[in-house]
């Protein structure tokens, strides 16, 4: 459980390397005492993407607790820019100039305000007040294609080019990063997930997950997790749920962040 101020949270993180892939090419953060969480996804079918992802992670765990707002902000930018930077050198003189890149979502909680921060298709969700709301938007194909109305919501999943995404850290020498900040509300839950969550669980599974949780971070990690896994996934599957309560309010278990094997969670969600 970590405090500031206005709110206090809880956290938990778990990876897992699905039911068809050999190498886990996601990773996942989960740093409380900072307020920093993070999902990042090597890009499946490149080289090195379990090497990117792995990069990211370890790059945004050396950044230190927030003074305020824009140094938080500016350690983030600066530091994804600086893997950006080591991965295309990385290509350049390793690689034969391939691609070596990866996905990345960012949760920044200080004060009273979260921000996102993020480049790919994995995403951040915040459940407030019963309502589920994605907060990123996919930099991927089939996401321009829905804006330009050529193609359906509902159909984006099962489109032949859902798997290409338009932004990755690693993938071209200037590295855009979206960010949004919201204000922070006492009972919000966050979700951080890559696509191999995603593309097997629907936003009104992940809603009734995430309701039905009682705010315990670990047991919607473990749920998420098993129920990607009953669904066979075939990508790898990384979750990460955050939970903000009054400071004051009741305490909830400690935060983790780990790889999850072989673990089956309780049946609790499937009532």
């Amino acid at each position: 459980m970590t405090v500031n101020k206005a709110f206090q949270w809880s956290s938990a993180g778990r990876s897992h390397v699905g039911m068809v892939r050999s190498i886990n090419e996601d990773a996942c953060l989960v740093l409380p005492e900072v307020g920093l969480w993070a999902v990042a996804d090597g890009m499946g079918g490149h080289e090195a993407g379990d090497i990117a992802s792995q990069m990211i992670v370890d790059t945004l765990q050396q950044i230190p607790p927030p003074a305020d707002w824009e140094s938080f902000l500016g350690s983030v930018r600066e530091g994804l820019k600086r893997v950006n930077r080591r991965l295309r050198e990385e290509s350049a003189q390793r690689y034969h100039h391939r691609t070596i890149g990866s996905t990345v979502v960012v949760l920044l909680l200080h004060g009273a305000q979260c921000a996102c921060l993020w480049a790919g298709d994995s995403r951040i969700y915040r459940m407030q007040d019963g309502q589920l709301q994605q907060l990123t938007r996919d930099h991927s194909h089939v996401q321009e294609l829905v804006d330009q109305g050529l193609i359906a919501f509902e159909d984006a999943q099962r489109h032949p080019l859902a798997n290409v995404i338009t932004r990755a850290v690693g993938s071209a020498d200037d590295l855009p990063i979206d960010e949004a900040i919201y204000p922070l509300q006492a009972g919000d839950m966050f979700l951080l997930c890559s696509d191999g969550l995603n593309k097997t669980v629907s936003d009104e599974e992940i809603a009734r997950l995430l309701a039905h949780s009682n705010h315990n971070s670990q047991e919607a990690v473990k749920a998420f997790i098993h129920l990607a896994l009953m669904r066979d996934a075939s990508d790898n599957v990384t979750t990460v749920v955050v939970n903000v309560t009054q400071n004051g309010g009741a305490r909830a278990p400690a935060p983790t962040g780990e790889s999850l094997d072989n673990q089956i969670p309780p049946d609790w969600y499937l009532q």
